[in-house]
């Protein structure tokens, strides 16, 4: 951990932890029943769920709710067995009956009495002057979300026993499929088919193990319904999960990915440089993930990760080694793709240049309004990269999203002139469906030996441009390296292989919303300089203009 990691800058209700540790006993383990501490980790997660604005206003007539707090909504993603669930439980218990929405701000003598707000334990707390104060919800709604009844009870039956341990019992009633807070309030677990609760009104909601919310299991709309309905109320959400798989398009993966700033967003992957497979190193990554959590003897845990990773090492490496792995079925090992860039290869060095007038191939992956438009180039020797085009130097990498929900056909056109005319341009392999005028213009224009269509759905031609573009990477001899382009990099971790018949492959995608368009360009670009180099095609390099890719 970095050392100021967790010194806390801004205004937040400090009171909610110091609450929740006098009213929540421990719910489990050799010391159940006594004093909850929050571990340094849940301390930081807890104050930064509770950060108020240093700008909010409090009037008794509107409160403002959820306008007061910096952040909407948080995720945590922690190992498993961090102790997410317990600390879950003592947030739901203090979203039920504790003094968790800002209440202006204090001046000396404010204090919080527990005997004014329903709980018979004489708990008082004193503020500082100017510290943010908190007061209760008067009808609270809580939600506790899941895949299964099963998975909720993690949740569950921590908040069940801190009620039955210690002073919560004075204001919420355990019942057989709810907690009962007063007369209104409730605490009831949510499941994809308990489809009816949808749509109700809430306060709070916990999403749990939102790396398994998909579209397939409709925890998705679950996730995305409890969060308006929490936002009509003024309440928030919070989000705790392990280390999902980026090929699922999960609830964590989209929240994670996503750019609004108003999201609490943690997760600790362990150093990059360590392999999961290395037992050695396996156990330092253990170490290093499981350091904020005292109660983990990481022997135990390096002995359950290394059971699982005998036939699952990439849920193992998720669960326990907390980074975010694709599962079987991938095409291409993100890490050994990035292991390829000429950056990682040569660091410390000047970036490559590569001149105009360098001999080139070219791959092109096109599409209209839904995937991207990709053009991808290959050296000689091996070094694929990404061509940028106008006077911005823009990338050759077209999302329709960007661009009113269209390709603008008229600038790839050009673009790709503009290569032609830059670079000495042996051959472009080209996708036909969609762009079959401009391609049999740019057959016309450059040449049908130039330029050619490569139909990417011929399921054996298909195959074999994959198994040498794989070769290409993986070989130990390998000379093939490219450029660290970002978007390729996430579409090369997006393939996933989809079986054919004769133990054929091609690629497909995880979801609609997880591209592989920058994939295919770079297999046709690599297929289209092997080919040039069997036919001894490669014409002498020219003299040009030098061009530093960015």
């Amino acid at each position: 951990m970095e050392p100021d990691r967790y010194i806390v800058r801004w205004p937040t209700l400090w009171i909610v932890p110091d609450w929740i540790e006098r009213h929540c006993p421990q719910p489990d383990r050799f010391g159940r029943g006594g004093p909850m501490r929050l571990y340094e980790t849940q301390l930081w997660w807890t104050l930064n769920h509770y950060r108020v604005k240093p700008t909010a206003v409090w009037r008794p007539d509107n409160p403002m709710l959820a306008a007061a707090f910096h952040n909407r909504r948080s995720q945590i993603i922690a190992p498993q067995k961090y102790g997410k669930g317990p600390w879950t439980a003592g947030i739901c218990s203090a979203e039920g009956v504790g003094p968790v929405l800002f209440a202006g701000w204090a001046v000396e003598g404010d204090v919080y009495r527990c005997e004014d707000n329903g709980c018979g334990c004489g708990w008082v707390y004193e503020y500082e002057s100017g510290e943010a104060k908190g007061m209760r919800w008067p009808t609270p709604l809580i939600q506790v979300t899941a895949t299964s009844e099963d998975q909720a009870d993690n949740v569950f039956r921590h908040i069940r026993s801190m009620i039955r341990l210690g002073p919560l019992g004075d204001m919420m009633r355990v019942g057989e499929n709810m907690i009962r807070i007063g007369t209104e309030g409730e605490i009831v677990a949510v499941t994809s088919s308990a489809a009816s609760k949808l749509g109700n009104p809430l306060t709070f909601a916990v999403q749990d193990e939102t790396g398994l919310y998909t579209d397939t299991n409709k925890l998705r709309h679950v996730a995305e319904t409890q969060r308006r309905g929490a936002a009509g109320m003024g309440g928030r959400t919070l989000e705790t999960t392990n280390a999902y798989d980026p090929s699922q398009d999960s609830v964590a993966q989209r929240t994670r990915e996503a750019q609004a700033e108003d999201v609490f967003k943690f997760y600790e992957p362990p150093p990059a440089n360590l392999s999961y497979r290395n037992k050695r190193e396996r156990r330092k990554i253990h170490a290093f993930v499981y350091a904020g959590a005292p109660h983990i003897e990481v022997d135990s845990i390096d002995a359950e990760a290394a059971e699982l990773a005998e036939k699952d090492p990439e849920q193992a490496e998720r669960f326990y080694g907390n980074r975010m792995v694709y599962g079987a079925g991938t095409w291409m090992d993100g890490d050994l793709w990035d292991a390829r860039s000429w950056q990682k290869l040569y660091e410390g060095k000047p970036l490559r240049i590569i001149p105009d007038g360098t001999a080139i191939v070219l791959g092109f992956d096109g599409s209209d309004v839904d995937d991207w438009t990709v053009l991808r180039a290959q050296t000689q020797d091996g070094y694929q990269f990404t061509p940028t085009y106008g006077v911005d130097r823009k990338p050759c990498i077209w999302n329709p999203a960007e661009h009113r929900g269209k390709i603008p056909r008229l600038e790839v056109a050009a673009a790709i002139e503009e290569i032609f005319d830059r670079f000495q341009v042996a051959r472009m392999y080209y996708d036909p469906p969609d762009w079959k005028t401009e391609g049999q213009a740019w057959e016309a224009e450059h040449g049908e030996k130039v330029v050619l269509r490569w139909e990417t759905y011929r399921i054996t031609q298909m195959h074999a441009a994959l198994v040498r573009q794989h070769s290409d990477v993986a070989k130990a001899d390998t000379t093939f390296t490219h450029d660290g382009c970002p978007v390729t990099a996430v579409h090369m971790r997006n393939a996933r292989k989809l079986a054919r018949a004769g133990q054929k492959y091609i690629l497909g995608k995880p979801s609609q919303q997880q591209k592989i368009d920058a994939a295919m360009s770079s297999t046709l670009a690599d297929e289209a300089a092997g080919d040039v180099t069997a036919a001894k095609a490669w014409p002498k390099k020219k003299s040009g203009k030098m061009i530093v890719l960015r």
